[in-house]
């Protein structure tokens, strides 16, 4: 038996995983950054919410957005191995959730590099406009799903 007949289930299992927590955090900062944003600057809410944007990000965000990434490219290979071949690069659902994650990837760094600012004392951006890009990841998920799921078929 070959690795993806016993690895497979476990890797999409860790893949969904990791993107479940990766979209739980990315839907909770852009909350915090409008939070901060009323927050005082210098008091103690200010303070405690950098100290939250900053462990939400590193302890939750980043290395779940990496176990996404990793277990998608093995499971990319383990499909190839599957269907002796790499088939998956010609279909369309793939390179539209492709395309899609890689647009959520840049969402991260944006808001990594938001995080950054507000950790200096900065307010990039207004409090009405962390609002609407906190839907961001959320409506990114539902399409990623959408094409991974139903134009799978």
């Amino acid at each position: 038996m070959s690795w993806t007949g016993l690895f497979y289930d476990p890797l999409r299992a860790l893949h969904i995983i990791s993107v479940i927590f990766w979209m739980a955090g990315m839907l909770y900062l852009p909350r915090l950054f409008v939070y901060h944003h009323t927050a005082q600057k210098g008091g103690e809410l200010e303070s405690s919410l950098m100290t939250q944007e900053r462990k939400l990000l590193k302890v939750i965000i980043n290395p779940a957005m990496i176990a996404t990434w990793t277990f998608g490219i093995l499971l990319i290979f383990a499909n190839a191995e599957r269907a002796n071949g790499w088939s998956i690069f010609a279909s369309p659902w793939w390179s539209a959730k492709f395309l899609l994650v890689l647009a959520m990837s840049g969402v991260h760094g944006f808001y990594a590099g938001a995080q950054k600012k507000f950790a200096r004392g900065e307010r990039p951006l207004s409090e009405r406009r962390w609002r609407m890009l906190n839907e961001i990841p959320a409506l990114m998920t539902i399409a990623i799903v959408l094409v991974a799921v139903v134009w799978l078929r």
